[in-house]
């Protein structure tokens, strides 16, 4: 039993986690980017307390003045240059710092990637290189003509890597994303009892927006259903008024959740499709999938060690819908999934559960730890809609067995 288990680490994998270990080498290049931020501090408030001197004696003129203020605005870019490359790139090379659902996170960290990132750190660099060329100009009778030269010549080739960077951007994130996920299936098809197939990936190499339908094909609904055809004559409990001010969908922009909570039959999958086909129609990506369907995708994310990315790509969609939470129960593991999809959506995107029981009762479903904290993220911002009432299949079926 126990050479079983020495063997159950192939050699490809162990390989694999020594080269990705050598990712700690780049750490001292980010200490030493700090210290560099250091140094900038200084050279600010250097520059600032001899710009306050001369002003004060009387010994600045317009062009000493203008000269300072663009070195001082040239000394916060290149800090928040290092800032880039030292969160960005420690985040995505180096370590794990947790920075998803905290307060200072970066909004561009939310969807960072090798391009995303390549864009960013050019166009930052065509800004710095925009304020040496303004100083060179400013000052034109000290500036040698072979320095304005060059000093054009140079911002230029920036100018066109960044463009270059900005282009290539989209086309090969998209060639990225179908990579990784194949579409092999109809964006309609549903594997059973697996992990929901990728939806229609809309196209990001359209110069277009996506049109509504192109959203309500990609969001993988079992069937389109529509709020206002939603009959509420079977239910002994039912808020019209929270529904109808949830049709309005603040709750999207606000990136608020909803729970709809009751037994099965009541139509809560009804007004969560309704929700989502409205949003798809109002301009929102939307992605729908049973708590099932969810549990397979996350943990099959997690299998290959991409479930950060996984949440990341998650991100593109203002709403998220799980579907059925309650019929099956899920272990520890999958617990902590569902944590972690609800953790990082926090205050970032919307979510809608449809459940068959109050969200305080969902220890019964998840098992281990994660299931407090999951509920109290999720009800945090929520609006929690309870149906109370006979199902209407069952309704349905006994006044067609009357009949």
């Amino acid at each position: 039993m126990q050479d079983i288990t020495s063997a159950s680490s192939p050699p490809s994998t162990t390989l694999g986690y020594a080269l990705f270990a050598t990712r700690w080498l780049q750490a001292p290049l980010y200490f030493g980017l700090v210290a560099a931020q250091g140094v900038y501090v200084y050279k600010f408030f250097n520059e600032l307390w001899a710009l306050i001197l001369r002003c004060v004696t009387g010994q600045a003129t317009e062009t000493y003045v203008m000269l300072a203020v663009l070195k001082l605005v040239d000394v916060v870019m290149i800090a928040n240059l290092l800032i880039m490359v030292i969160v960005g790139g420690y985040e995505t090379f180096v370590s794990r710092i947790g920075l998803q659902g905290h307060r200072d996170q970066p909004e561009w960290l939310s969807h960072v990637n090798s391009n995303v990132l390549k864009v960013k750190l050019a166009t930052a660099i065509v800004g710095i290189s925009s304020v040496h060329l303004l100083q060179m100009f400013v000052d034109v009778h000290h500036t040698p003509r072979h320095s304005l030269l060059w000093g054009t010549v140079i911002h230029m080739a920036f100018i066109a890597s960044a463009a270059i960077l900005a282009y290539m951007s989209g086309p090969m994130a998209a060639q990225a994303e179908r990579a990784h996920h194949p579409a092999h299936q109809p964006p309609q098809e549903r594997s059973p009892g697996g992990a929901p197939p990728e939806k229609a990936v809309i196209p990001a190499q359209r110069d277009q927006a996506p049109s509504a339908e192109e959203r309500l094909r990609a969001a993988g609904f079992p069937a389109r259903r529509l709020l206002e055809d939603f009959d509420a004559e079977h239910l002994r409990s039912f808020d019209r008024e929270a529904v109808a001010r949830l049709g309005k969908l603040d709750f999207v922009t606000a990136r608020r959740n909803v729970v709809f909570a009751g037994p099965p039959g009541t139509g809560k999958t009804h007004l969560a499709l309704g929700l989502g086909v409205r949003a798809c129609q109002a301009g929102h990506r939307v992605l729908f999938a049973t708590a099932g369907e969810w549990a397979a995708r996350l943990t099959g994310a997690h299998a290959d060690g991409r479930l950060t990315d996984e949440l990341r790509r998650l991100d593109a969609y203002a709403l998220l819908i799980v579907d059925e939470v309650g019929y099956l129960p899920f272990d520890a593991d999958t617990s902590q999934l569902f944590f972690r999809l609800v953790a990082h959506r926090y205050e970032r995107g919307s979510l809608i559960v449809t459940a068959d029981r109050p969200p305080a009762r969902w220890d019964e479903v998840f098992g281990g730890p994660a299931a407090p904290a999951m509920v109290d993220r999720l009800a945090h911002h929520a609006e929690i809609v309870r149906l109370d009432g006979d199902s209407y299949r069952m309704r349905r079926a006994t006044s067609e067995w009357a009949g």
